[in-house]
């Protein structure tokens, strides 16, 4: 099977009459992890939920293709059956919903009618994620994210990640809230994805998350677009100087707070 490419043309999306993205331009082949960093503010997570379809978020311009197929014509379930993938910045929790209950039912939605994995099959695949992720095995019988710490529910996104095997994920902040050891254990699982079929964009306020995963790109996002593109390098630059040098050579003014991220 060939790598998958996300293909994103001047996009513009708006929250209530406001336009927070104005013309974004990417392109993600798989095989590739790209990082997007930029100040609180600048629209990282609503490209984000924009691009899986959340109901809030209108399109008003641009084209998001994911191998040829118009993305937006899709709804959010076909988006997901298409192999796109999304780790929330702030997972819901679901009462009365245990984990493996969840989870099974995510891989069969997303295969062939007919298709569905076997329990056993299921249940060796879970447990060996679990370890691979150092969770639990009563992870699995917990309800989903209720009673979990941010910590616990950043590797049950990176654990539905490697159990579902998606074509193209896109982490929201998925390294906030985690301490050292955590975070190392969130990146181990997400290399173990990189191959010419996956591709992932990265979205992280924080160059430590790159010390353990080396992004192809890395790009900085004010103002509702890309304004400068680069290797792991630029990810250190901006650890060490902060935005200042970007705005000032680009004319940029501060921005002005509209989101968490």
């Amino acid at each position: 099977m060939a790598g998958s490419t996300l293909k994103i043309e001047n996009l513009h999306v708006e929250i209530d009459g406001s336009e927070i993205i104005k013309g974004l331009d990417l392109e993600i082949n798989g095989g590739e992890i790209h990082a997007i960093m930029g100040p609180n503010g600048t629209g990282k997570s609503t490209l984000a939920s924009a691009i899986m379809g959340h109901p809030r978020y209108d399109i008003t311009q641009g084209s998001v293709f994911l191998d040829g197929k118009d993305v937006l014509e899709m709804e959010v379930d076909e988006r997901a059956h298409a192999g796109m993938f999304l780790a929330m910045q702030y997972p819901s929790e679901i009462s009365g919903v245990t984990n493996s209950d969840f989870m099974r039912s995510a891989i069969n939605a997303n295969r062939e009618e007919g298709d569905e994995i076997s329990l056993m099959k299921f249940i060796r695949k879970m447990d060996g994620k679990m370890d691979e992720l150092e969770i639990d095995q009563s992870f699995s019988q917990r309800y989903l994210n209720e009673g979990f710490s941010g910590g616990e529910k950043k590797r049950n996104e990176i654990l539905q990640l490697l159990m579902l095997e998606p074509r193209m994920a896109i982490l929201d902040e998925i390294d906030s809230g985690l301490d050292i050891d955590a975070l190392k254990v969130v990146s181990k699982g997400i290399n173990t994805m990189k191959g010419p079929e996956f591709g992932c964009l990265i979205i992280t306020h924080y160059q430590r998350l790159l010390n353990y995963i080396t992004p192809d790109k890395v790009h900085v996002m004010m103002q509702g677009r890309i304004v400068k593109s680069g290797g792991a390098e630029l990810a250190e630059r901006l650890e060490n100087e902060g935005y200042d040098w970007i705005k000032e050579e680009l004319g940029i003014e501060d921005e002005k707070v509209g989101e968490q991220a």
